[in-house]
């Protein structure tokens, strides 16, 4: 019975966890369009202007929503296995095993995330949601064991 419910949890965390991390990013873009909208709109009246330098006449290369082709390539795969990991690192009681996984995903992505800011925040954002999945879902589990 143990083994069902452990091919069970890495089922629900490596499968289920892709959809929850998407809604984790689509709300976090959703909430920088926002704000990007409340710092483009008009000032009230009577507030006192406080004048800025001009923006830059060239607009950055790459925008928070969106990402050249072919960054972070291969991420649906990575965060599957990842959750994977986690969740069996949690199971077995080596917790430390989930240090590796970071320290792995993050040496395999250090270039692309130096080059691309975007990028670096949708990895962070992706990574925490995957992270936090996989251990909530490996903790229930692992609670239900013991």
């Amino acid at each position: 019975m143990d083994a069902l419910w452990t091919v069970l949890a890495l089922l629900v965390a490596g499968g289920l966890g892709s959809p929850v991390t998407l809604l984790v990013l689509r709300l976090a873009r959703s909430v920088d369009t926002a704000q990007r909208r409340r710092e483009d709109a008009p000032e009230p009246p009577g507030n006192p202007r406080i004048d800025l330098p001009d923006p830059p006449r060239t607009p950055p290369s790459v925008t928070a929503g969106t990402l050249p082709p072919g960054v972070l390539r291969g991420g649906l795969v990575i965060g599957v296995l990842e959750r994977i990991a986690v969740t069996l690192a949690i199971l077995t009681g080596e917790p430390v095993g989930i240090a590796y996984v970071v320290a792995v995903k993050a040496l395999g992505r250090y270039a692309e995330l130096k080059e691309t800011p975007a990028a670096s925040e949708r990895f962070i954002i992706g990574t925490l949601t995957s992270l936090l999945w996989a251990a909530i879902v490996g903790a229930v589990v692992r609670t239900y064991l013991i």
